[in-house]
C-alpha cells in the first residue's frame, strides 16, 4: 500500500511540475510577447535547475528522506502556487523587477521539484523494490503525469481556469501529496504533528488564493490599465480586457491596446476606404482578424458590398463583440449583418482549404510580435491571400508604425512584393498609437490614391489622403528582406524596433 501512495504521488508532482512550467511560459509570453524566446528561455532555466536538485537531493540523510520530501511538497506548493499570482502582480504594478523574479522563482521551483523523484525512488528503494521495477514504475508515471497536465492545460485550465487560478489548483496537489504521505507514513516519521500544522497553514493559504483570484487579478490589472476593467477573459490563444473611463473604451490583447474608441474612426477609416473608394464594383470582401468588427463596420457602408467573411482566430473575440450590447454599439452591430459570415478558424489554415475568391482583403491582424503572429505576415501567408484576390482587387495590411518600428514596417512592404504584388506604402495619425502604416497592395493593378470619397469621413478626404501616401525624410523607404518562414527575420525587426523605442 505505502508503494502506491508513493508511485501516485509521483504522478501528480510531476503533472505540478510541469503546470508551473507551463503557467511561466504562458503568462512571461503573454507579458513580454515572443512565446519563442521566453518558452525556451524558461525550459532551459527549469530544467538546468531540476539538475541542480537532483544532485542536491543525495544529501539528503537515508532516514530523512520522506521527512525531506514532505517539505519538499510544502515548499514546492506555496512558491508554485504563488508564482503566477506573484509575477502578475509584479508586472503590473512594478513592471521593472519582473524579468528577475521570473527567473528566480522559476529556478527556485525546478530546483524543488528536480529532488522530488530522486527521494521518491530513494524511498522506494528502501522498501526493498527491485531496481528494474523501481525504474520502470516512477518513469512511467511521471511521464503519464506530464502528459496529463500537457494535455489539460491549453484545453481547460488556461482558458476556463486562467493561469493565477491554475497555479493555486496545483499548489494545493502538491500540498496534498505532503499531506497524504504524512498520513500514511505517521509511525515512521518525527515531527508528524509539526508538518500537520505547516500543512494545513499553506493549505488555506492557497484555498484562499484559489477563491480571490479573480480579485486578484482584477486588482492587477487595474494596475496594469489603470481604467476600469468591463470584460476581461483568458481564451485558448490571448488575454482579451476591456477597460472604460468615461467615453474612453479599450481593447487590450495580451496586455496590447488595440483600440481606443476616441480615435479607432482614424485608424479603420485609413485601413478600409482607400482601397474600397477604388473598387465600387466591388462585392466580396475577406477580412483576416479584425475581431472586434470595427473594419468591417466600414466596409458594410458600401452598398455594392453583397458579403463579408471574417476569419477571426478566436470565438472568444468575435462573439463578445456580438453579443455584449456596449461592444456591439461601437461597431453598429456590424456582426449581426446578413451579408456577414464569420468563421473562427486559423487564417492561414483557412485560406489553404478555401476556394472562395474576393475583390479585397482587409487584413487586420495584431502587431508581429510573436513567432505565432509572424507567420501571418510571412511569404507564404502573403502568397495564398493573393491566390485569393481577384486580379484588378486589391489586399490592405496593417503593418505597424512606420515611425517607430521602421525595419518592421519596411519588411512587410517587401515581403508583399515578394509575391508579386505592386505595393502602395502609407500611414496615417493615430493619437492612441502615434504615426501608424498600412501596405496596400495589388496583385496586379496600378493604383492612384482617390480624390474623394462617396461616403461621408470623419477623417479622410482630399488633402489627408495625399498626406497620407506621402513619407517624410524621418520615415524614408528602407531595403528589407521579405519575411520569409523558417527565419521569421520579421519578428527581430519588430521587437528590436520597439526596444529602441522603449529605451
Amino acid at each position: 500500500m505505502t508503494k502506491r501512495i508513493l508511485i501516485l504521488s509521483v504522478f501528480v508532482v510531476a503533472s505540478c511540475g510541469l503546470a508551473y512550467e507551463l503557467i511561466a511560459g504562458a503568462l512571461s509570453s503573454y507579458l513580454l510577447g515572443d512565446s519563442v524566446l521566453q518558452f525556451s528561455t524558461i525550459i532551459g532555466c527549469y530544467l538546468f535547475a531540476m539538475g541542480v536538485g537532483a544532485h542536491f537531493s543525495k544529501y539528503v540523510a537515508d532516514e530523512d528522506v520522506l521527512a525531506r520530501f514532505i517539505d519538499i511538497e510544502l515548499a514546492v506548493g506555496l512558491i508554485g502556487g504563488l508564482s503566477a499570482a506573484i509575477l502578475f502582480m509584479t508586472f503590473s504594478w512594478m513592471a521593472a523587477p519582473f524579468r528577475t523574479l521570473l527567473y528566480v522563482l522559476v529556478f527556485m521551483v525546478g530546483a524543488l521539484v528536480g529532488m522530488e523523484v530522486p527521494l521518491v525512488m530513494r524511498a522506494l528503494n528502501e522498501r526493498q523494490t527491485a531496481f528494474n521495477e523501481l525504474v520502470s514504475r516512477v518513469l512511467t508515471f511521471d511521464y503519464l503525469g506530464a502528459l496529463a497536465v500537457s494535455l489539460l492545460f491549453p484545453l481547460v485550465l488556461a482558458p476556463h481556469l486562467g493561469l493565477v487560478r491554475t497555479g493555486f489548483l496545483f499548489g494545493m496537489l502538491n500540498v496534498a501529496v505532503g499531506l497524504w504521505t504524512l498520513h500514511a507514513f505517521r509511525n515512521e516519521l518525527r515531527g508528524v504533528a509539526g508538518r500537520a500544522l505547516r500543512a494545513g497553514i499553506v493549505m488555506l493559504v492557497l484555498v484562499a488564493g484559489f477563491g480571490m483570484s479573480d480579485r486578484l487579478v482584477k486588482w492587477g490589472e487595474h494596475g496594469l490599465f489603470g481604467d476600469e476593467i468591463v470584460y476581461a477573459t483568458t481564451t485558448p490563444y490571448q488575454r482579451l480586457v476591456i477597460t472604460k473611463w468615461k467615453d474612453d473604451t479599450r481593447l487590450y490583447i495580451n496586455g496590447n491596446l488595440q483600440f481606443s474608441s476616441r480615435d479607432e474612426y482614424r485608424y479603420h477609416e485609413a485601413l478600409v476606404h482607400p482601397a474600397l473608394e477604388r473598387l465600387p464594383w466591388a462585392k466580396r470582401v475577406l477580412v483576416l482578424g479584425g475581431g472586434d468588427g470595427l473594419a468591417l463596420r466600414e466596409i458594410l457602408r458600401y452598398p455594392n458590398i453583397e458579403h463579408v467573411t471574417v476569419v477571426d482566430l478566436d470565438p472568444a473575440m468575435t462573439g463578445a463583440f456580438t453579443t455584449r450590447p456596449e461592444l456591439a454599439k461601437l461597431n453598429h452591430g456590424s456582426f449581426s449583418d446578413k451579408r456577414v459570415k464569420v468563421v473562427n478558424a486559423d487564417a492561414a489554415i483557412w485560406l489553404q482549404n478555401s476556394q472562395a475568391m474576393f475583390d479585397a482583403a482587409i487584413i487586420d491582424f495584431p502587431d508581429p510580435s510573436s513567432f505565432a503572429l509572424g507567420k501571418l505576415y510571412s511569404v507564404p501567408f502573403y502568397g495564398m491571400v493573393k491566390k485569393h484576390v481577384a486580379a484588378n482587387g486589391l489586399v490592405v495590411v496593417q503593418s505597424t508604425s512606420p515611425f517607430f518600428a521602421p525595419h518592421a514596417y519596411w519588411t512587410i512592404d517587401a515581403t508583399l512584393r515578394e509575391v508579386g504584388m505592386k505595393t502602395f506604402p502609407y500611414h496615417a495619425y493615430v493619437p492612441s498609437f502615434g504615426e501608424w502604416g498600412f501596405v496596400l497592395a495589388s496583385p496586379q493593378q496600378e493604383y492612384t490614391p482617390p480624390s474623394s470619397y462617396r461616403l461621408p469621413l470623419r477623417f479622410l478626404n482630399a488633402a489627408t489622403t495625399r498626406e497620407m501616401f506621402a513619407f517624410p525624410p524621418d520615415m524614408q523607404r528602407i531595403d528589407m528582406a521579405p519575411n520569409r518562414l523558417n527565419t521569421q527575420s520579421l519578428v527581430h525587426e519588430f521587437e528590436q524596433d520597439w526596444r529602441q523605442v522603449i529605451r
